[in-house]
């Protein structure tokens, strides 16, 4: 694992290459982060934008993996994880005043709205494009047509530890299981599967005691966003080496308000 060394606020001369980065993402605060701290970074870079799944589609989808009543509790504790994040603005408002985390909606950036990652329209742009890297942050799980049909790699930002910690809210379960050495961060490639990509780069992340289950993607995105970075870069030099890491895979689901707020009494992590 690679110690989180790289200040994100490192100067960084603008990277050009022959063939643009291309970046996917949904349309998020978390997004427009990476969107800012990337353009200062690689300067051809076109943005592609996808639209966020519906609510009934994603409820839909948990009901029949999970049943319904751990698909109704997710969604509660969803409502209840809104007023959380109100409560928890001045810690995330620290963590990218320190961080220099940019928020903003960045203005000069090439963006296209393409519905869907693994829409027709997704794939033409990528075809358009002919990137050399197709950077990922934040959408839906990517088919293989939309994964073949440029020949670049896919690299992606897993807020967690993987293959011990894919899926949604990583670092929170990492907490949960009292295994602070595997609360970090991925950088890997993207295959067919759930976060099971080649790992390019991983760090363990430090948490405050302030921290909550809506702070923790600000501080992981912190020490990702370098790592992401380089391996874009390497990426555009074709220096990738993707390896494995000898650690137990599980997928991971949000919080039910019964586990969530179990886990909160009981561990103390919210």
């Amino acid at each position: 694992m690679t110690a989180a060394t790289i200040a994100i606020n490192q100067s960084m001369k603008p990277i050009s290459a022959r063939r643009p980065v291309v970046l996917i993402v949904a349309d998020s605060a978390f997004s427009w982060i990476v969107i800012n701290y990337f353009r200062q970074r690689f300067d051809r870079l076109t943005v592609l934008q996808e639209r966020p799944e519906d609510k009934w589609t994603i409820l839909r989808r948990r009901r029949r993996l999970l049943g319904p009543l751990a698909a109704i509790s997710q969604a509660m504790a969803g409502v209840l994880l809104k007023f959380i994040a109100r409560a928890s603005r001045s810690r995330n408002d620290e963590i990218c005043r320190r961080h220099e985390l940019d928020r903003s909606h960045a203005q000069g950036v090439a963006i296209r709205s393409i519905g869907s990652v693994n829409s027709t329209a997704c794939r033409d742009a990528l075809r358009e494009l002919n990137p050399a890297v197709v950077a990922v942050y934040g959408v839906r799980i990517i088919k293989s047509q939309t994964l073949n049909c440029v020949a670049a790699p896919f690299i992606n930002y897993h807020a967690g530890i993987t293959p011990k910690y894919r899926g949604q809210h990583p670092g929170y379960w990492a907490l949960v299981e009292d295994d602070r050495e595997h609360a970090g961060v991925t950088i890997h490639l993207i295959d067919e599967g759930v976060d099971t990509g080649g790992i390019l780069d991983q760090a363990r992340v430090d948490f405050s005691p302030r921290d909550n289950i809506t702070t923790y993607q600000y501080a992981q995105m912190a020490v990702a966003l370098p790592l992401f970075a380089q391996s874009i870069a390497g990426g555009l030099a074709g220096t990738l080496t993707p390896r494995q890491i000898d650690l137990p895979s599980k997928l991971w689901f949000p919080p039910t308000l019964w586990r969530y707020l179990c886990n909160g009494l009981s561990k103390g992590i919210w």
